[in-house]
């Protein structure tokens, strides 16, 4: 049975490769991703970095001409979760898409995960437009 979806997004004033080329890059992620990394480090070619839930793998999907940024997080428990990710021309700028699958949660806990994915999303655009 298919787990309830929420496509969150964030429109960015800059042009989608330059916010691709941000984001495709794992180090950059302690900057915008608050939810995710406090620290983040390559050790033996994989990305582990420090979150609230301790410490978890992060593996991009290779890097394309789509704007997919779709990423695995292995955490702790040894838990995979797939998020998909997008970077969508939008007019002369872009437009970021996290979509959140509802795992095994409350729709309490599915909502605050929601609400603090957005607050990275905006983090992230204001970053960039900063």
């Amino acid at each position: 049975m298919p787990s309830e979806a929420k496509h969150l997004s964030v429109s960015i004033g800059r042009p989608p490769a330059e916010v691709y080329e941000f984001l495709v890059n794992p180090e950059n992620l302690p900057r915008w991703a608050a939810g995710l990394s406090g620290s983040i480090a390559n050790l033996d070619g994989e990305w582990i970095a420090d979150s609230p839930l301790g410490r978890i793998k992060v593996q991009f999907v290779p890097r394309n001409e789509f704007g997919v940024l779709d990423h695995d997080v292995t955490l702790p428990s040894g838990e995979v979760v797939t998020n998909p990710m997008r970077v969508l021309p939008n007019g002369d700028g872009s437009e970021v898409v996290f979509t959140l699958f509802r795992r095994q949660m409350t729709a309490v806990m599915f909502a605050d995960d929601a609400a603090a994915v957005l607050r990275d999303l905006q983090g992230l655009k204001d970053l960039l437009e900063g």
